[in-house]
């Protein structure tokens, strides 16, 4: 939406729902097994004299691999999405600057393009981490031959200690 062309006394619709090839490309660009059902549906709103706010509604089913067992995970996202396009908002380029604290405001530019915020909310969306439900970690065991494989559990800085308070508890037979 070129911003030009807003009626700052107005609000502006938008819907979003990317055709199969879109889908192909952001499933890619965001490393995802498949990306299904994605709709942005929401609105511009004027903020001032010269600013503007996008208020959407973020839906999408991910598939990505499980980091445990690398089966289809399938996720459904739904998220609200906010973002602030400021026209004298300036980010400083000084390496000591802290981040401020609200991560949704932009600068205003002669373009608002809800597609692309629609990508990069889905990008902060997705699991860093699928796990199928039913997914564990085992445990590796090594040892030499001829010894006895150490665990976990006996690598615990008290998992001796209470092997011993446990022989004084039980009763001798």
């Amino acid at each position: 939406m070129r911003v030009a062309d807003l009626k700052q006394n107005a609000e502006k619709t938008f819907s979003v729902r990317p055709d199969a090839a879109a889908l192909s490309q952001i499933a890619g660009d965001l490393a995802l097994s498949a990306l299904r059902k994605v709709r942005f549906e929401g609105r511009l709103k004027p903020l001032g004299r010269t600013d503007w706010t996008l208020e959407a509604q973020l839906g999408a089913t991910v598939v990505q691999p499980c980091v445990v067992t690398l089966d289809p995970v399938t996720t459904r996202i739904d998220t609200p999405v906010v973002r602030h396009f400021v026209q004298d908002f300036v980010l400083s380029d000084d390496p000591e600057t802290e981040m401020p604290d609200d991560d949704t405001t932009e600068s205003l530019g002669p373009w608002i393009d809800p597609a692309e915020v629609m990508k990069e909310a889905l990008a902060l969306a997705v699991p860093d981490y699928p796990r199928k439900d039913a997914a564990a970690l085992g445990q590796m065991v090594y040892a030499e031959p001829g010894t006895a494989p150490m665990t976990d559990e006996d690598a615990k800085p008290f998992a001796g200690l209470a092997n011993l308070k446990d022989q004084l508890i039980k009763p001798k037979e």
